[in-house]
Order: structure tokens, then C-alpha cells, then sequence
């Protein structure tokens, strides 16, 4: 069975998260006080409703407490955004995710109950500057609280190197899970071209390669050892 989401408030970023989440099969109620906003949604997503978030009988007419994660996608309107999240804990719902405008409001809503604060505008601008120091961090995504998958184009000191001649796991407190490689091939009419081919399975005598994407799990603290070595190049 899909998962089920409610996602309340359809701003830009509100119905963008709707939008992800139905891409990815899951099942999304989405929710606003805009009769526009529904409309625009509505053909997308399982269910599209016009109503006050703040109204606990509607919330619990459209079987709010039903849903597996409920997103409080506004945060401009600060008081909204912290009624809905208390009602929805009281409500029963098994996890609320709101957005915070600063680190105030995400104080105040993880006081009330939200599983988890989110800052987007935040973690957009720390993501950008990452990219620019460290441009050969091409993504991180936080697996839990103090751990995270990264990857990264190999740097200068892996290549020529085997994953048992790095023993990262000893240096990092890090492992290597995928390399991604661009293999040259001939295409019909002569022309070199490359294929992205993806190890999932690497093995001790692999060999790192100019080029090469690896993805690295590990503690935090130990994937910003990685990134510092990256920066250096």
C-alpha cells in the first residue's frame, strides 16, 4: 500500500513537495484556504481540498489522522503554521513535518510536537555554498540525525589508488558503496561517446579513476574530512 501525505499549505514550495511525493507513487491529500491553489492541484494528487488548516473538525472531516506524515508547508504566516502543527499532534497524526520561517518559529514548533523543522530557504542557501567551495561535492543527503550519503567526484589523491590501498573506512570512518564511471564507446557513426556504468557492488581491488563519482556513507564529521580534502584541489 503507498504511503499517505497530507501536505497543508500549496505555496511554491507546498506544491512542489505534493508534486515529488505523487511522482515517487505515494498518495498526497493536499490542503489550502485557496480555491485557485486546489484547483491548480487538484488533477495531480488523490485528493485536493479548499479549508481552513486551522479547523480541527475539517481536518478530521477529510480523515487527517489517517495519513502516515502530515506537511505544514506554511511558515510566512507564523501563527497558522504553529496551530496546524498542534492540532495535528493532537489530532493523532503519526508524523508532522513543518517548515520554519527562522530559527524562532523552528524552535517554538519543535517545543509543540513537530517530528521534524525544516528551514528550505535555509538549507538552499547552505547547499549553494557548498557547491561553490566545494564544487566536486555534487550531493548530500542526510540518511538520519549525524549520518549522511554523499557523493563526490573522486579527488586528485584516490585516483590511480585502490579502495583497499585508501582504506577509507580506517582514515574517514567512511565506505565507498558506489563508483560511477564514464566508459568511451564507438557509436555507429565513429564518434567516441561516453556510458555511465554504476558499481554497487565495490570490491577491495577496484581501482578510483580521473572522473570517477563515489558514493560515500558515513557520520557527518567524517564525510566533512572528505569534503575539506576535495576543497584543497
Amino acid at each position: 500500500m503507498a504511503r499517505q501525505f497530507a501536505v497543508i499549505g500549496l505555496g511554491r514550495f507546498g506544491s512542489s513537495v505534493a508534486r515529488t511525493l505523487v511522482n515517487a507513487g505515494c498518495e498526497v491529500l493536499a490542503i489550502d484556504e485557496s480555491e485557485e491553489k486546489v484547483k491548480e492541484i487538484s488533477d495531480l494528487v488523490t485528493q485536493a481540498v479548499e479549508l481552513d488548516g486551522t479547523d480541527e473538525k475539517a481536518l478530521k472531516a477529510v480523515g487527517i489522522e489517517d495519513v502516515d506524515v502530515a506537511i505544514v508547508a506554511i511558515a510566512t504566516d507564523m501563527l497558522a503554521s504553529i496551530l496546524i502543527t498542534l492540532l495535528l499532534k493532537e489530532i493523532g497524526v503519526k508524523e508532522v513535518v513543518a517548515k520554519a520561517l527562522n530559527a524562532r518559529h523552528g524552535r517554538i514548533l519543535q517545543k509543540i510536537g513537530a517530528d521534524k523543522v525544516i528551514f528550505p530557504e535555509r538549507e538552499m542557501g547552505e547547499r549553494l555554498a557548498q557547491t561553490l567551495v566545494t564544487p566536486s561535492v555534487l550531493e548530500q543527503i542526510e540518511l538520519a540525525p549525524g549520518h549522511s550519503i554523499m557523493e563526490i567526484v573522486a579527488p586528485k589523491a584516490f585516483v590511480g589508488k585502490t579502495i583497499r590501498d585508501l582504506n577509507i573506512r580506517a582514515k574517514y570512518e567512511a565506505n565507498i558503496i558506489t563508483i560511477k564511471k564514464k566508459v568511451p564507446h564507438l557509436t555507429k557513426t565513429g564518434e567516441t561517446d561516453f556510458v555511465e556504468t554504476v558499481n554497487m557492488t565495490p570490491k577491495a581491488e577496484d581501482r578510483i579513476e580521473k572522473g570517477d563519482h563515489l558514493m560515500v556513507i558515513g557520520k557527518d564529521e567524517s564525510l566533512s574530512k572528505l569534503k575539506k580534502l576535495s576543497c584543497k584541489e
